[in-house]
């Protein structure tokens, strides 16, 4: 899909919306991550999805102006995975695109992780991330002299931002890291909302500081639970 450039003037909707509505969207079924730096793609399209729900009624002008907004999702698997364990949230993944895009038109959605490409399970949750609306961007982990493995995905995080930055109205960004604050800032100076998403005890001031609006994500817990 060609990605065209928003135009210069584009309105943004301060009205709260319903985060349970449902979408006409039957997934797969998931597996379950078994790896702190989970998804990442290797490049490959994945398919699209479309987490709209289909506009058959007459809407209120709020809803229409949602409606036509356009939002990247950008999430960092590792903080997700750490936050999740420690709320003791197991996460609908299907669920949770459809609440951060919240009824609005999803341009990309991209889930950032280190991976193990040994791990068997993981790639198999990798996989089926990339068939239900993910761009998975993947990064081998390094493992450290304490034995510790990680695989920092702040750069690719940053770079997809600034690219991306042209061609939507709103960015939904998953971290609490405090090294995306720069990014961030400098997307919000170029007219792009920025909607933060994170645990608040893993999340940098400098980071929310520089946001449009944050969302605790143990507030969210009743929607993206996986039942």
């Amino acid at each position: 899909m060609q990605l065209l450039p928003k135009p210069k003037k584009q309105g943004f909707s301060s009205h709260p919306t319903n985060l349970n509505r449902s979408a006409e969207v039957e997934p797969r079924s998931q597996p379950s991550p078994s790896d702190p730096e989970l998804p990442n793609s290797d490049g490959g399209d994945s398919e699209s999805f479309d987490v709209t729900p289909g506009i058959e009624r007459v809407l209120r002008s709020d809803e229409l102006e949602l409606a036509a907004q356009r939002v990247v999702v950008l999430i960092d698997g590792s903080n997700l995975f750490y936050a999740a364990s420690y709320l003791n949230l197991e996460i609908d993944y299907v669920k949770l695109l459809r609440c951060l895009v919240n009824q609005r038109r999803l341009v990309r959605a991209y889930f950032y992780t280190g991976v193990d490409r040994a791990n068997e399970k993981q790639q198999g949750f990798l996989h089926w991330m990339r068939r239900n609306g993910y761009r998975v961007v993947a990064k081998d982990l390094i493992q450290f002299p304490d034995g510790s493995k990680k695989a920092n995905v702040q750069v690719e995080i940053a770079v997809d931002m600034m690219t991306l930055a042209d061609y939507c109205d709103t960015m939904v960004l998953l971290s609490g890291d405090g090294t995306l604050a720069y990014a961030a800032n400098a997307i919000a100076y170029r007219g792009v909302q920025i909607e933060l998403v994170s645990l608040r005890s893993m999340t940098s001031d400098s980071l929310i500081n520089v946001v449009d609006r944050y969302t605790d994500l143990d507030s969210l817990k009743p929607y993206i639970q996986r039942s």
